[in-house]
């Protein structure tokens, strides 16, 4: 047989904590008083052992009574006393603030990191774009003269096929071979995979 937990020094005449639990779900506020009176200090002491700050021990503790107040009515006496149901209640709230101060931590020093790493090395950009740019030079002058102007046409000064065609006199089926041609030969000069 279970004992009750009886609030008060006179067992006989006080509600236990199961019950007033039950008044509180149906909205009980002298009920939740009650409640509040008898088991504050104990939620407080699980709160204080997981976080070890006072502070942050009392904002639990509130959290965890307003979260009685408000999920009273999912309590269920065949799954334990009140008692155990409200410190649960107050553990895992602990340790959820514990864990939320330590991913915080952890990004903060994720972010950190990130204001300490280096500045963008302007110096090597313009050295590796130099280089490329010299390859493509040296590409292009492996191009037959009309694989090479009708790139040029089409890449370095933005014409659209018709428009190479036009330039160059050529019909624009021959263009675009010449294109296809050239753009290959680039990419096989250049090390570029498909």
């Amino acid at each position: 047989m279970k004992e009750a937990v009886h609030i008060g020094r006179n067992p006989s005449t006080e509600p236990d904590l199961q019950e007033l639990v039950g008044r509180v779900a149906l909205g009980d506020e002298s009920a939740f008083g009650q409640v509040y009176d008898a088991v504050a200090s104990p939620v407080l002491g699980v709160a204080r052992a997981v976080l070890r700050d006072q502070a942050q021990s009392e904002e639990v503790t509130q959290e965890v009574l307003v979260e009685v107040w408000r999920t009273a009515p999912r309590y269920r006496p065949d799954r334990g006393t009140a008692m155990n149901w409200i410190l649960t209640l107050a553990h895992r709230r602990a340790v959820d603030r514990v864990r939320y101060a330590e991913a915080a931590a952890a990004r903060d020093h994720k972010a950190a990191l990130l204001d300490h790493t280096p500045e963008y090395d302007e110096v090597t950009e313009q050295v590796e774009a130099r280089l490329e740019r010299e390859q493509v030079r040296r590409c292009l002058r492996t191009l037959t003269d009309l694989q090479r102007q009708a790139v040029t046409l089409a890449y370095y000064r933005g014409l659209t096929y018709r428009q190479v065609a036009e330039a160059l006199t050529l019909p624009l089926g021959t263009v675009k071979t010449r294109l296809r041609d050239g753009l290959i030969r680039l990419r096989d000069c250049l090390g570029v995979t498909a």
